[in-house]
């Protein structure tokens, strides 16, 4: 059991079950506008109770990145944390959980995003911080060498030395050659450890300005103050250049397979991968593409779960999703076999699945239980705060109408079961796709 348990703590972050329930979902009101210098704002109250989220999202990611030097954008979500003109280093975090609030970042192949979560009346401390981060950092040898080792620590620990570790990177190399999609947010460590002080003061007086940013206050406050506060803190900053963007003319198919087995240490039973190119966040098929994910893996009547685990017994844990960038989509597929089991059973199990899906299609059944699934988990996930100001910056961001967050959930409750089998053609019966084989190995 505690090595079965392992195995599912590795793959937990891509896995989400939960139950089919009818929930109402009210439509998410809010004001925008734009400062003079370029800010977007978008103001949502909710007086539901008295806390305030604000998420600052900037327009920045590992594709932005030089691929002679990738990382920068997560480094930074690292180094935004350090000092100020006016916060010394390391003194963030005790302001904020010294109000009662939160705080972490996020960086993504298209984002950097930054929230507080914090009492209303503690509203003007989250957005000075904010602002001060914006244009006022330090870019010293203090904060980027010590960022240099939190960072390092980070990819040892997520990529290294966890079982398994390598497969997103050798995914996306093979999936997304020759694009700005081509390497993780992760970046290379030594790309990190040889980057110069200017350089990392280049990345920030490009990609960190008002221009190239989303501002999102939701919760408990007094749009009053919070308009004035936010004139008064961002208000005096330039506009800055456009920052240069990596051109997608178009992602060329993948036309052939790419096969690789790894020898790994770290773990305890051997994994399959198969990688499809997907759709892309902004594409139409993206909804049909996620309820897909659902019919095959979410829940124990999932049509992986039933052949992989309860069946055939191959596998201990089988799981599908999706990870969808503005510009194009992964399709994961995988399994971790049995003891005592290789994977050669798994991928010919995963195979015949796939077509079941492709040739015979869904039933009404399983799709009505996958768009309760994941209508559960879209309105739980519009509960608080942060995770509206998270919707709302998305929208506008990504879809360029920020009240394209009240449509989001109709075009899932549309899709059919012939657009979840046309999609299922256009995603899995190729020839292109990547199939990663993990073997445990004792070195």
């Amino acid at each position: 059991m505690t090595l079965v348990r392992s195995v599912l703590k590795v793959l937990a972050a891509t896995i989400t079950v939960a139950t089919a329930v009818q929930a109402q979902y009210n439509p998410i009101q809010f004001k925008e506008y734009d400062l003079a210098n370029g800010l977007h704002v978008i103001l949502h109250q909710d007086l539901s109770a008295p806390v305030v989220a604000t998420v600052l999202h900037y327009k920045v990611g590992s594709r932005d990145e030089d691929p002679r030097r990738t990382g920068f954008a997560h480094f930074f979500e690292h180094l935004m944390f350090e000092a100020t003109d006016n916060i010394t280093r390391a003194t963030i975090d005790k302001m904020i959980n010294g109000a009662g609030g939160q705080l972490n970042a996020f960086t993504s192949t298209d984002q950097t995003v930054y929230h507080f979560v914090v009492p209303s009346n503690q509203v003007r401390l989250a957005l000075w911080i904010e602002a001060q981060r914006m244009r006022k950092l330090h870019v010293d040898a203090i904060g980027v060498e010590t960022q240099r080792g939190v960072v390092k620590e980070e990819r040892r620990n997520r990529y290294e030395n966890a079982p398994y570790g390598s497969r997103l990177e050798k995914t996306m190399k093979n999936m997304f050659a020759g694009t700005p999609y081509e390497w993780t947010p992760i970046g290379s460590a030594q790309h990190i450890d040889s980057a110069a002080i200017p350089e990392f003061k280049a990345f920030y007086d490009t990609f960190y300005q008002p221009n190239n940013a989303v501002l999102v206050v939701s919760g408990d406050f007094d749009e009053k103050v919070v308009r004035e506060t936010i004139d008064a803190y961002f208000g005096g900053y330039t506009r800055a250049p456009e920052p240069p963007r990596p051109a997608f003319a178009g992602l060329q198919p993948m036309t052939q397979e790419v096969r690789e087995t790894i020898n790994d240490t770290k773990a305890q039973l051997p994994l399959l991968q198969i990688a499809y190119r997907g759709v892309g966040m902004l594409d139409d098929d993206a909804p049909a593409a996620t309820l897909l994910t659902r019919i095959l893996s979410s829940g124990e009547s999932s049509r992986l779960q039933k052949s992989l685990v309860d069946s055939e017994r191959v596998a201990v844990q089988a799981a599908s999703f999706m990870m969808a960038n503005e510009y194009g989509g992964t399709m994961f597929v995988l399994g971790v076999a049995s003891p005592g089991k290789g994977v050669d059973a798994i991928e010919a199990s995963i195979n015949r699945e796939l077509r079941r899906v492709i040739d015979e299609g869904v039933s009404q059944a399983e799709l009505t239980k996958a768009k309760n699934i994941f209508e559960t988990q879209f309105v739980n996930g519009r509960m608080g705060v942060y995770e509206k100001a998270l919707g709302l910056a998305n929208a506008y961001r990504f879809y360029g109408d920020t009240k394209a967050i009240n449509a989001e959930l109709d075009k899932y409750l549309k899709v059919t079961a012939d657009d979840i089998r046309r999609v299922a053609k256009r995603i899995f019966d190729t020839n292109g796709r990547v199939v990663l084989t993990y073997l445990p190995s004792k070195g």
